[in-house]
């Protein structure tokens, strides 16, 4: 984990409260910030419509295939593809499964509640039954919680596959909007983010199979599960905040004592990343760096062909801007969730807004927050 840098002060927390509260973001509003920012999420716009496809792929049409080697084809099974896959000119989809498994892992809101209630173990053991797989049937009678946990996992598949392709639409309309003119500082980029994260919160999140000729829900629209707060905000205190140790960067040996016991306190996610080792081989978001080094803008190549190592160091430079925009990701959602208007006059309004505030900034202490300031 990083340390807490030691110019951190009470004042850095209230300067960064009050530029929230002003309408500005975490993220500085200069020319190459935007830049950067808008260019970086029009690529992982493009991956993340992908990266959803394939979840959505795989939690509708491989539920409960013990050795699904085809699951990053999409159906599509063809020599080419084949080949294409073995040398690995395609898109990693190993690192959207890395997501899913974090989320899962870690947990949290409605969803992980409802994927352990009894009603979902209902529907869970009605479809396992209709799957009529001998293998299946006397795996769940060895273990009978083997085939729910798989469910749960395919739960989460669909559930963050949704997620993302709300979230890929966003970002590309946010890059149009820029070649338009319509975005020109970090404030446009937050507000948009905002105002897509608003319009989809209540956007229900469902997933079903279909087993021979009948469909099984798995989440069902009576469980009343949304986009916002059992997505976007576990996603948010996931994959942003807490992630999880890379293997050979910590030991997991427990009398090393490098990893905290405590889930709630890790803070390995994009928010704290190096992007030194990040952009290295056998980090996982080396594989998004990756995919999204694929799909940059022109406008953004030559910008960081103007670095001092032009492209060489391109995936270091990637991780950078895509940390960046997630501070203007973190921000809208965190400005989202405000407990009243920024601008109320009610005292006891103002003081729950600075505390909510001080709350996630107090978080975001060991972060890199104060180096994106100067970066």
């Amino acid at each position: 984990m990083t340390e807490m840098p030691s110019t951190w002060t009470s004042a850095s927390t209230d300067t960064y409260i009050t530029r929230l509260l002003s309408g500005q973001a975490l993220l500085p509003d200069t020319g190459d910030n935007v830049l950067e920012v808008v260019g970086i999420l029009k690529s992982y716009g493009i991956v993340l419509d992908a990266y959803s496809k394939n979840l959505i792929y795989i939690a509708e049409h491989q539920f409960l295939v013990l050795f699904p080697f085809f699951k990053y084809f999409n159906g599509e099974v063809t020599f080419k593809k084949l080949l294409r896959h073995w040398w690995h000119d395609r898109i990693n989809y190993e690192y959207a499964e890395y997501c899913m498994r974090t989320m899962l892992w870690h947990g949290g809101g409605r969803l992980a509640e409802y994927l352990h209630s009894d009603e979902f173990n209902q529907l869970c053991d009605r479809a396992v039954q209709a799957k009529v797989n001998p293998l299946l049937l006397a795996l769940n009678r060895l273990s009978p919680q083997f085939l729910p946990e798989q469910v749960r996992q395919l739960a989460y598949y669909s559930g963050l596959g949704q997620f993302w392709r709300v979230m890929s639409d966003l970002f590309l309309a946010l890059s149009n909007r820029y070649d338009a003119g319509e975005v020109t500082s970090i404030a446009d980029v937050v507000e948009h983010t905002k105002a897509g994260l608003v319009e989809a919160a209540t956007k229900p999140i469902t997933y079903g199979v279909e087993i021979g000729d009948q469909h099984y829900w798995l989440l069902p629209p009576e469980a009343n599960l949304t986009f916002l707060m059992d997505t976007a905000v576990p996603y948010v205190e996931t994959i942003f905040f807490r992630g999880a140790p890379f293997q050979g960067t910590v030991s997991y040996n427990a009398q090393a004592n490098q990893i905290s016991p405590d889930q709630s306190r890790f803070a390995y996610g994009a928010l704290y990343a190096d992007p030194l080792p990040v952009g290295g081989a056998g980090i996982p978001p080396t594989l998004l760096m990756q995919d999204m080094r694929h799909y940059l803008p022109d406008y953004l190549r030559v910008f960081y062909r103007q670095g001092l190592r032009g492209e060489e160091d391109i995936r270091v430079k990637i991780c950078q801007s895509f940390q960046k925009s997630m501070f203007c990701v973190t921000t809208a959602a965190i400005m989202g969730l405000l407990p009243f208007a920024p601008d109320t006059a009610n005292a006891k309004e103002q003081k729950a807004n600075y505390d909510f505030l001080a709350s996630w900034i107090e978080r975001l202490k060991t972060s890199r927050l104060d180096i994106v300031q100067i970066t």
